[in-house]
């Protein structure tokens, strides 16, 4: 009987703050400081964090693991004399985006066979994830001018608020 296990993780996290569709982000949890010459409002520093273990029994690999969003308070900023409580939901929003791209990572990974290859081929999931992730987000910024369509900001706080119900905690 052959038995290997493997260890690993995305990189080393700053305290943040877990997602929790029952808490959001106050202007108090937006603690970096401002950039000289900023351009945006505000800035929200979230992402995607994953641990997992893989055991390998019988030439099948067994993968244990846990995937976060977080927020990251003293790497985002806003600017108190332009930001409202619109540009508020707007960053929220970016953080709820990251949950929602969580959530279909731990998909991925629940879904895929791996190989022996288990620690490469996390890797290559989690690297795919970010960058749909980043060009979603973008995306999100476009559409929204930044939280100033109202129209847009609307439609897409319903589309995030439906994918994340469509998604439920996995």
């Amino acid at each position: 009987m052959l038995f290997l296990s493997f260890f690993g993780w995305s990189q080393e996290i700053e305290e943040g703050i877990l997602w929790d569709k029952n808490k959001r982000l106050t202007w108090a949890n937006f603690r970096g400081k401002v950039p000289p010459a900023a351009v945006p409002a505000a800035t929200t520093a979230s992402g995607i964090s994953y641990t997992y273990t893989a055991n390998l029994l019988h030439h099948e690999v067994k993968l244990d693991f846990e995937v976060n969003a977080y927020f990251y308070p003293n790497e985002s900023w806003y600017n108190p004399t332009v930001c409202t409580e619109n540009t508020l939901a707007h960053e929220q929003l970016h953080f709820d985006i990251s949950e929602l791209f969580a959530r279909k990572m731990r998909n991925r990974l629940r879904r895929t066979s791996f190989s022996d290859n288990v620690k490469a081929e996390v890797r290559e999931i989690y690297q795919d994830i970010l960058k749909e992730l980043a060009d979603y987000q973008d995306q999100y910024d476009w559409e929204t001018n930044f939280s100033r369509n109202f129209e847009k900001q609307g439609e897409w706080n319903q589309k995030i608020a439906k994918a994340l119900e469509e998604a439920k905690v996995q």
